[in-house]
């Protein structure tokens, strides 16, 4: 662990605690790196969907009612 890494506690739901606890004696790695890694991950997929949002900007808008009618209208409900 870095000496610049900080110390937090978090607390989990105590099946997830032990699947995590399985998968660092199984993996060889530390509980706070799979933490760590989980972490990193879900902050790169909000960066693409935040990412595609703004490439889908400029794309119409549909309103859910709209949407039931065109599904509606091409036999797809």
């Amino acid at each position: 662990m870095s000496e610049s890494a900080k110390r937090s506690t978090i607390y989990l739901d105590p099946d997830l605690h032990r699947a995590l606890r399985l998968k660092s004696i199984h993996t060889g790695r530390s509980m706070s790196d799979l933490v760590n890694e989980t972490i990193r991950m879900a902050f790169r997929e909000d960066q693409e969907d935040l990412s595609a949002f703004d490439e889908r900007v400029r794309e119409p808008e549909m309103t859910y009612e709209a949407l039931l009618k065109d599904l509606m209208a091409h036999g797809k409900i």
